[in-house]
């Protein structure tokens, strides 16, 4: 069930929040097994549930009345365990919640569950979690995407309606394509970071994940807006929703050239072909642009990712909280508590991020990323002076085998190669689900200007009426 529809029959009296949630629980309990989206379910939901019946009661207008929502485990929640993945805050309990958090339950959302992500949000697949993998519900043998693909996974399932993510590189687009979901990551500052985890702080935005345009623009409604507590948060009202119904005709869309210039598979290019030909039947106007610094942007996102990443994680050494390995003396306890705390690829990058900061390397690596970040801003720039809206695919390829790329660091890097620009300039950007190869989806991302998210809402609801919802759920046999 679509989200919009859980309101309409709650606040019509059809469905008691509490039904709603006994509903959802009982597909969890269905499909977890096979799928594995959750680290943990939320023990006080039906008497979250049961709040949010009484104060409809009392008359209260709440816009996401009665809507199990999943969280991803670095977003803190207030009394229960958020562990980003990591055997490092196994037993962390916030003893607050997000900014994200007490906006949805003072919408009327349930929390319902945490869901599951790769250790620290470091990866490209959900088979870094600490917890397990996540399966991708299209092909159990296929993994979701990652950071965020616990919740992409429980949305393409309908164990949820919609999901919160996180967004660091295409960490919410990603999972969104390889799961055949709507995902969107906002301008930088446009959703509070306040209670998010950290994983490399100028990149980090949190993202909504959901089956249908509309939802995504509720929930993004509800989650957007300005926070004083996070210094990063910007003066913008969010009008996700009054954008459905903007006209698209005469809207220029700009296809990027050195995005479909090598990598792209058959599926991902018919995908794109389509899209162009039923918007260009609604009267968008397609051109090609250029952005010659699109393929330096791996290589500055992986340098300014790491960096940051070994400075945020430095916090994580055994004495405060986290993991603590008992020792002989303090700095073997740090040592061990990192070592044994800490998975593989999140060890990987505190190395790589430690080593572009050192000492005689800073200008020749760090340095110079930030030149190249600054080059590229300027000329996606240049690309909007020629465009509205941008086009790229989301992911080159379909959802991947388990195992095909874990052994080769750089070839799972690769998988990010069409987002993680977006990140590193700050724009907002929408995976939509577009087609298919075989059996799997496959997503195409919109890139807006900065501060014009809610574009890219007009451009996916268009394109959404104007062809069949061959993605609106998951059958129950997944």
């Amino acid at each position: 069930m679509l989200a919009q529809e859980i309101v309409q029959r709650v606040q019509l009296g059809q469905r008691s929040p509490r039904e709603v949630v006994e509903d959802y629980l009982k597909r969890i309990e269905q499909l977890e097994p096979q799928i594995h989206a959750f680290i943990r379910l939320n023990p006080k939901a039906l008497h979250e549930a049961q709040t949010v019946e009484e104060r409809l009661a009392r008359g209260e207008s709440l816009p996401l009345a009665g809507v199990p929502v999943a969280v991803k485990d670095n977003i803190c929640t207030q009394g229960l365990e958020t562990t980003c993945g990591s055997k490092m805050l196994a037993s962390f309990v916030p003893p607050y919640s997000a900014t994200v958090i007490e906006k949805l339950r003072k919408a009327g959302a349930i929390v319902i569950a945490k869901a599951n992500m790769d250790e620290f949000a470091m990866g490209s697949s959900t088979e870094y979690s600490a917890f397990g993998p996540t399966r991708n519900p299209w092909d159990l043998e296929r993994v979701p995407g990652g950071t965020s693909g616990g919740s992409a996974a429980a949305v393409a399932a309908d164990m949820v309606p919609v999901a919160l993510g996180t967004d660091t590189g295409g960490s919410v687009r990603q999972p969104a394509a390889l799961c055949g979901v709507y995902g969107f990551k906002p301008t930088y500052g446009r959703i509070s970071r306040f209670g998010v985890v950290a994983t490399a702080s100028s990149l980090d935005q949190v993202g909504t994940l959901a089956r249908s345009v509309a939802d995504l623009a509720l929930l993004s409604d509800v989650v957007s807006g300005y926070d004083p507590k996070d210094s990063t948060s910007l003066e913008a009202q969010p009008q996700f929703g009054q954008a459905l119904e903007a006209p698209v005709k005469g809207m220029t869309v700009g296809i990027v050239k050195e995005a479909l210039a090598v990598g792209n598979s058959p599926g991902v290019l018919a995908a794109l072909e389509r899209f162009r030909m039923v918007m260009e039947g609604q009267g968008v106007r397609f051109v090609e642009v250029g952005i010659p610094t699109l393929e330096h942007a791996l290589a500055a996102y992986y340098i300014v990712n790491t960096a940051e990443i070994s400075s945020n994680l430095a916090r994580y050494d055994g004495t405060l909280y986290g993991l603590r390995v008992p020792a002989e003396d303090s700095v073997t306890t740090m040592m061990q508590s990192r070592e044994h705390g800490f998975g593989p690829e999140v060890q990987r990058r505190v190395l790589m991020g430690t080593f572009v900061l050192s000492s005689g390397y800073y200008d020749a690596y760090y340095g110079k990323a930030l030149r190249a970040r600054a080059k590229l801003k300027a000329d996606m720039d240049a690309a909007f002076a020629q465009a509205d809206l941008l086009l790229t695919p989301t992911s080159p390829f379909p959802a991947f085998r388990f195992g095909e790329k874990t052994t080769d660091p750089l070839s799972m890097y690769l998988a990010d190669i069409d987002t993680v620009a977006v990140n590193l300039t700050g724009a907002p950007a929408l995976s939509i689900p577009a087609g298919f190869e075989g059996k799997l989806p496959v997503g195409l991302q919109l890139i807006g200007k900065p501060l014009h998210d809610e574009q890219l809402f007009s451009l996916a609801h268009a394109f959404e009426q104007a062809t069949e919802r061959a993605f609106a759920r998951v059958a129950s046999s997944a």
